[in-house]
């Protein structure tokens, strides 16, 4: 079975989620730890969608000329 990938949009908006939790002035150490582990993953996953998105542009741009 395919894994679903999630859109750019979706990881920017899980990283913000974790933001806000890790914003929680109650939350544990080793929580804020697993949290912030997470959120940069996201925002890794983001930025290699974003990366490959531009690289569609570029090869696009390249096919034009």
């Amino acid at each position: 079975m395919a894994e679903k990938k999630e859109s750019f949009e979706t990881k920017l908006e899980n990283a913000k989620k974790i933001l806000e939790q890790l914003l929680d002035p109650n939350i544990t150490i080793e929580k804020s730890v697993k949290a912030y582990e997470q959120g940069m993953q996201e925002l890794q996953d983001a930025q290699k969608i974003l990366e490959n998105a531009q690289l569609k542009i570029q090869e696009i741009k390249n096919n034009e000329s």
